[in-house]
């Protein structure tokens, strides 16, 4: 049975929706200078009473969240305004009519779209990544205004005229990064290209094994290290520490200096990268963002098309070709946390061939009976336990004690404002744009109403057969079973700020009882222990997290030492 209660978001836009006479209004322009051509895109409205720093840089689903507003903007003119007024949705405060008298730093970005004629036939209206991972507050050629007072009189009026006469700068060129250990690869992919109607590529940073140039015949197994865009590769570090930079407080691991830690830890990984008998091997962090979030989810989808398939028959053959890869299925792994978790157990599950392991830590919902804390079959909506009486609002984020700050209501609603259809670059419009079908309007279908909450039965079916990583393990154990044998390696702590070990129980209970065959793996979990936990039960999250190579290279030698076929080459690369 469904409440008969209006969520309070839903009774603003009601109240809105009657037309009350604008109290509060900020007009926005550009000028021709910066396009002399109209401009379609997301302009969003940042009113920030934090004084550090650019209000666009405020923007957060958290304790220290700051009224954000947004608006679509299609063929908008050179100096035509732009109005945001009383009725534009936003977040925390639900609309900008109702924000409290007082002073704000007022900020408008603009984040453009550009017009995508797929070979679906479908067109479509997205933000291009530029270089910077697909960050709005930070993508080259976005438009902004520079930071200017805002005063809410007593009465709730205001108004305010700004001009987006900044525009953000492209990002260096990666191929500047390279050293001797670390390269850089970008390839067009065809792919890609055709599936979206203009030139699409795909980068890569490569860190080769010590005595790469000394050992001409040596031929490398590779590990996928997966995880967010990584704009360097930053895991390694050839210098000793800098212990005159300034200290730099981390608030996620309540721990001073981590700047500094970080350092010690990169080097430390220089020092053990180059120390006689270490695993000899070739590690890739890709570069896949999208249209919709910072990276693609290493697989294909019909609304970000076929970036699983781009990355393992164009990409990686083309980095095991240049930097003498084994190139086959028994010497290649996966390991990741979080959006990277997630990743490596997908790739390691839809081409289970291509890779002979996958070290999964803290893994996105791996099973969407626990999506979070929703179970997407069975709940009516995603951002409430609704029930005659009484409406509980669903966690989104906890601490290691249980201690909830945000809701999943509230960071939907921060994506809504972002952008509309999965538009946001935010979590949740990722995973409905890999996993969604496609909409009428070519954009992903939602799996729950943006606004309410209420869930899609018909989306929920088409994720549970495509996507949902325990359902299709369930579903073709007969055959993915024998393949998959002695892969799966998953770690979270049982305390994950996102409730991503519900998922994790319920695909262990299933390995765990399946004996034909057996999966032979390892689930293992942190006590007490917060995302992203990964498997050390001898280090801090603050500390683990910066040891992945470390913590899963033996492990990748042994497995191919009792799994290789016959006539492997196990001699050149251990040295």
């Amino acid at each position: 049975m469904r409440s008969p209660f209006l969520t309070p978001v839903a009774f603003l836009l009601l109240l809105a929706a009657c037309g009350p006479s604008d109290r509060i209004a900020v007009e926005v322009t550009f000028p021709s200078e910066r396009s002399a051509e109209a401009l379609d895109g997301r302009l969003i409205l940042v009113l920030s009473q934090d004084t550090a720093g650019e209000p666009r840089f405020h923007v957060t689903d958290g304790p220290g969240a700051q009224p954000v507003f947004g608006l679509d903007v299609e063929g908008w003119e050179p100096a035509s305004p732009a109005t945001f007024t009383d009725s534009v949705f936003g977040y925390p405060v639900s609309r900008l009519g109702d924000l409290p008298a007082g002073t704000y730093r007022a900020q408008a970005v603009l984040n453009r779209y550009q017009t995508f004629t797929r070979a679906d036939g479908h067109v479509v209206k997205l933000p291009p990544d530029r270089g910077e991972g697909q960050q709005w507050a930070r993508k080259p050629g976005n438009l902004y205004s520079p930071a200017t007072d805002l005063t809410v009189a007593a009465d709730g009026t205001a108004r305010l005229e700004l001009t987006l006469s900044e525009e953000i700068p492209p990002v260096a060129d990666f191929a500047e990064q390279e050293t001797e250990w670390v390269k850089y690869v970008r390839i067009r992919s065809d792919l890609l290209s055709e599936f979206w109607g203009t030139d699409m590529y795909l980068g890569a940073w490569v860190l080769l094994p010590a005595g790469f140039d000394e050992h001409p015949n040596a031929r490398y197994p590779l590990a996928i290290f997966h995880g967010h865009f990584p704009s360097s590769f930053s895991a390694l570090r050839t210098e000793p520490p800098d212990t005159t930079v300034a200290c730099q407080y981390s608030a996620r691991f309540s721990l001073d200096c981590y700047n500094r830690v970080q350092q010690q830890w990169q080097y430390q990984l220089y020092k053990d990268w180059t120390s006689p008998g270490f695993p000899r091997h070739l590690v890739v962090e890709i570069q896949h963002p999208t249209f919709y979030f910072d990276d693609s989810y290493a697989v294909n989808s019909q609304a970000q098309g076929p970036w699983g398939d781009a990355i393992m028959k164009e990409l990686i053959p083309e980095i095991e070709r240049r930097y003498r890869g084994i190139g086959e299925g028994w010497a290649r792994f996966t390991y990741g946390g979080s959006t990277g978790g997630w990743e490596a157990m997908a790739v390691q599950v839809f081409y289970p061939d291509d890779f002979n392991g996958a070290y999964v830590a803290c893994p996105d919902p791996i099973d969407f009976r626990a999506y979070t804390v929703v179970d997407i079959y069975e709940d009516e909506n995603a951002y409430y336990l609704d029930e005659p009486f009484k409406r509980t609002p669903r966690p989104g984020h906890r601490d290691w004690l249980g201690h909830v700050d945000r809701t999943i209501e509230e960071s939907n609603h921060l994506e809504l404002v972002l952008g509309t259809k999965s538009r946001s670059g935010g979590q949740w419009d990722i995973w409905e744009a890999t996993y969604s079908p496609i909409g009428l309007d070519g954009y992903p279908q939602r799996i729950y109403d943006k606004v309410t909450g209420e869930i899609d039965p018909e989306v929920a079916a088409f994720w549970r057969e495509n996507y949902d990583l325990s359902y299709i393990l369930r579903r073709d154990w007969a055959t993915l079973g024998p393949k998959l044998a002695g892969k799966l390696h998953i770690y979270v702590g049982d305390m994950d700020n996102y409730y991503l070990n519900n998922a994790v129980y319920l695909v262990e209970e299933f390995l765990e009882s399946t004996t034909d065959p057996y999966y032979a793996g390892e689930v293992d979990y942190g006590d007490r222990a917060e995302h992203c936990w990964n498997g050390d039960h001898t280090q801090p999250n603050a500390i683990s997290r910066l040891r992945y190579i470390q913590m899963f290279a033996r492990k990748m030698v042994q497995r191919m030492m009792e799994s290789h076929p016959p006539g492997a080459d196990l001699t050149s690369w251990r040295y």
